[in-house]
Order: C-alpha cells, then structure tokens, then sequence
C-alpha cells in the first residue's frame, strides 16, 4: 500500500493493526484527492481554451458579417449609379 500511494517510507510507521489499516485508507483517500484535483485542474485548461476558440469564432464570424455588409452596400451603391444613368439616358 505504501508504494503504490508513492508515500515513501519512512521512520515513523503505524505498528497495530487498526494505525495500518487507517494509514492505507489515508493512503487511498491521498491519492483520490490528488486525482481529482489533477482532473479539475486539467478540466479547467480545457474549459478556458475552448471559451478561447468560440470566442476567436464570434469574432470571425462578426468580422465576416461586417465584410458582407461593406461589399453588399458598394454593390447596392453601384445598381442606384447605374439606375441613374440608366434613367438621364432615357429622359
């Protein structure tokens, strides 16, 4: 049990059988938390970086909403010029 918790070993040592019997379930407990918070943490970087990218996509998406609007009105702005002279060269 000692070594799979990568406790060590040391000097000082449970000697009965309940103090062994508690230093493996605190052994056990040790390192189920340290893989929890290893996954949390882990879960965490995850998390941020993915909020990254769905931001980076919004504004790629803005920006391109932005570019259509700009070149749908220097078309738009194009048809009322040719309306207009199509309209002198009739009157």
């Amino acid at each position: 049990m000692v070594t799979i918790g990568t406790v060590g070993y040391g000097d000082i040592v449970p000697h009965t059988g309940w103090g062994r019997v508690l230093g493996a379930v605190v052994i056990v407990v040790g390192v189920i938390f340290i893989s929890f918070l290893n996954a949390t943490a882990t879960s965490l970087f995850v998390s941020a970086d993915q909020q990254e990218l769905t931001g980076r996509t919004e504004e790629r998406r803005a920006a391109s909403e932005e570019e259509k609007r700009a070149v749908l009105n220097v078309l738009l702005k194009r048809l009322e010029a040719s309306e207009e002279k199509l309209d002198r060269n009739r009157g």
